[in-house]
């Protein structure tokens, strides 16, 4: 059975869309841009503060759902500029330490909000 969640801690959406999906035991997570929670506005700074912001507000969602990074089975990394590949990166494995999820990471021409970074995540929920 589906069931959708939308976030009341989290960047609320800024299109019809639920923040996450949940069908039987796998909950799909929406693209996460680096949006402050409290301004609604994105974060200052360049692709590594975007990036944490960004796993901050995934941090927080997946909390919501009764989850945490260890139940991260895949994510999207959308990347405005390939070459902050690295500094995202190192921000990723901040999140991400051990048993790590499989992952995509590529360059997207023009992310929502000017924003320089998004990502989506599949979870285990079980």
């Amino acid at each position: 059975m589906k069931q959708t969640h939308l976030t009341q801690a989290g960047p609320k959406a800024i299109g019809p869309y639920s923040t996450a999906v949940i069908h039987n035991d796998t909950g799909y997570l929406s693209g996460v841009i680096p949006v402050v929670p409290e301004t609604g506005k994105l974060v200052e700074g360049d692709a590594a503060a975007q990036a944490r912001q960004v796993f901050e507000n995934m941090g927080v969602i997946l909390k919501e759902l009764n989850r945490s990074f260890a139940d991260v089975l895949k994510t999207t990394v959308f990347l405005q500029d390939i070459a902050s590949f690295g500094a995202v990166n190192q921000v990723y494995a901040e999140y991400f330490q051990t048993d790590c999820p499989a992952r995509s990471c590529v360059e997207v021409a023009k992310p929502p909000m000017g924003a320089l970074i998004e990502a989506e995540a599949i979870v285990a929920m079980d």
